[in-house]
């Protein structure tokens, strides 16, 4: 049997609007609360996931058209190019811009693949367990991140991690 995560729980059933505010159910909940954890129990909460995470998927999209431009290769020419008239700094302020850009999209790019990867671990009834330690993730997590991967014990972590590696 496996056991909720400790980590953020806030007592048990306590009840948040599911994200941006929005009730995707019409009952304030995004899915079936049990024991701080949710649980796919039948179509309905299965169908109720997927519109959270379909919501996200189209969010992101969304934004992610939005910064196109920054993923298209740089026109040779620009005003800011000074090789065509154009001033230094406005060169330097245009590649830090763009690269700017370019990192927001990578971001997005990446929270697609992570929202695509929660598709599937619904479909696979998988979706809601830590990939870490295969205990339940806290709702109200999964209410925020809806492609949440761990419990936030793990995820701490998995962080805390990534954070030594890049500092060595």
């Amino acid at each position: 049997p496996h056991r909720p995560c400790r980590a953020g729980r806030t007592g048990g059933h306590e009840r948040r609007p599911a994200v941006g505010g929005v009730d995707r159910r019409g009952d304030g909940k995004a899915a079936k609360h049990v024991a701080g954890s949710i649980r796919l129990e039948g179509p309905m909460e299965e169908r109720q996931i997927r519109a959270l995470l379909e919501d996200e998927r189209t969010r992101l999209q969304g934004l992610r058209e939005g910064l196109s431009d920054a993923a298209q290769p740089v026109e040779a020419e620009t005003a800011a190019d000074p090789a065509a008239g154009g001033h230094l700094a406005d060169a330097g302020s245009e590649m830090f811009e763009r690269s700017r850009d370019l990192s927001i999209v990578e971001d997005v790019d990446a929270q697609l693949v992570e929202v695509e990867h929660a598709i599937s671990r619904v479909e696979h009834g998988t979706y809601g367990r830590c990939e870490a330690c295969g205990r339940e993730i806290d709702a109200e997590r999964l209410q925020a991140r809806p492609a949440a991967r761990f419990c936030l014990e793990d995820q701490r972590e998995a962080e805390r991690e990534a954070h030594l590696r890049s500092t060595a």
